[in-house]
């Protein structure tokens, strides 16, 4: 896959003009591409219980979702036309899948979510719905025509009693049928509808992570408390008598208002609570799973070094989430919900290797400096799962 997915098309420009204010056709903007999972394989995925599927049915007015995991009986029961196989984060699971993404880091990584995939029969839909992140609707296989509508938002009408959100009132204002290689970007809230044309359709779907403002305070308010002794309490030593002992006096909510700003300008407890945050696993029990695993083998220095010096990969866990800051005069790792390293920011080669971690997901012994200080990082990611051997 080339460097950019956007083809031709300046990535400066799409920043500046689409991304999350209007929709982009990007015509054979991937003109090598290839699915990174087959149909096949994509079906075996479904069939496991840890991985998040569905497949929707459409019978004229009458929608049907079943969820996952299924089995051959499922496939072999399914209608000639008009359904839809949907994968969640096959990139967690794939390793072809999850460098189908490193393209898209143009835009933070933090921000991706995940990679979904689905296979669609002739006259595949889920309906025409709107979401509330971005996403790169890529055609790899078959075709697919694909219906732009207006902007929506919470209080735009869905049809009743239905169970997907599908929009009451759809009018197309731009159509397009994609090929293989063609990429449709969407941002949120724009009304779309896509629907296969032919058989063997698979369309990826790069989605972007955009949480809300509610859960953004609430995760950062669990945090805090978390980590506030319970023995810090509320004071009024300068309290003044009142003319009614009912009243909730000015007084008092300043100081709740000072308690809570206290926490908010906090600007180095809120970047570690923001990385540990953003690299919480999207399956957080499968990432344990994982650390808890006890056919991970004991790695050492020695051993790790003779693995890289014949000319194999380290590569990084696909369901594992990393990102890095600058802060309190160092550098912090944050790996799957935790700071796993800080280091200061006059050790240049242990920055070299935190920033190549987060950046790529293979890692060869000429990817950082190979200095103590990196191997034991490396040997502790490898301990914990978050990353991985891959023998020739």
């Amino acid at each position: 896959m080339q460097s950019s997915p956007l083809g031709n098309f300046p990535i400066d420009e799409f920043l500046s003009k689409y991304w999350q204010k209007k929709p982009l056709l990007l015509r054979h903007a991937l003109p090598e591409i290839a699915s990174p999972v087959s149909a096949e394989v994509l079906a075996g995925l479904a069939c496991e219980d840890e991985v998040e599927s569905r497949i929707i049915i459409q019978q004229d007015n009458d929608w049907k979702l079943i969820h996952g995991p299924f089995n051959e009986d499922t496939f072999t029961n399914l209608p000639e036309s008009h359904w839809t196989l949907l994968v969640q984060a096959v990139d967690h699971w794939v390793p072809e899948a999850a460098k189908f993404l490193q393209p898209f880091n143009f835009i933070p990584r933090w921000r991706i979510d995940d990679l979904m995939m689905s296979y669609a029969s002739d006259g595949g839909s889920v309906g025409p719905h709107f979401d509330h992140y971005d996403v790169f609707l890529v055609q790899t296989e078959g075709r697919r025509k694909w219906e732009i509508g207006h902007r929506c938002n919470d209080d735009t009408a869905l049809v009743e009693n239905l169970p997907l959100s599908i929009l009451r009132d759809f009018t197309a204002q731009e159509s397009w049928i994609l090929e293989p290689g063609d990429i449709l970007y969407v941002p949120p809230g724009f009304a779309h509808h896509g629907v296969a044309h032919g058989d063997h359709c698979i369309t990826c779907s790069v989605g972007f992570r955009a949480p809300s403002h509610s859960e953004i305070l609430r995760e950062y308010s669990d945090y805090i408390s978390e980590r506030v002794s319970e023995s810090i309490r509320y004071q009024d030593p300068d309290d003044a008598i009142q003319n009614n002992a009912g009243e909730i006096s000015s007084q008092t909510i300043n100081e709740i208002k000072n308690i809570v700003s206290h926490y908010i300008e906090d600007q180095n407890l809120l970047r570690d609570w923001f990385g540990r945050y953003i690299t919480t696993s999207k399956y957080d029990e499968e990432t344990q799973n994982i650390k808890t695993n006890k056919d991970i083998p004991l790695f050492h220095a020695a051993s790790l070094a003779k693995y890289l010096d014949a000319e194999n990969s380290l590569y990084r866990n696909e369901s594992s989430r990393f990102a890095f800051q600058y802060f309190d005069k160092k550098i912090h790792l944050y790996v799957d919900g935790e700071c796993i390293d800080t280091t200061c920011e006059t050790k240049k080669d242990k920055i070299e290797c935190i920033e190549i971690l987060c950046n790529s997901i293979q890692f060869s012994k000429s990817s950082f400096p190979q200095t103590e200080e990196n191997i034991t990082l490396l040997i502790r990611l490898l301990t914990s799962g978050a990353l991985y051997l891959n023998e020739k």
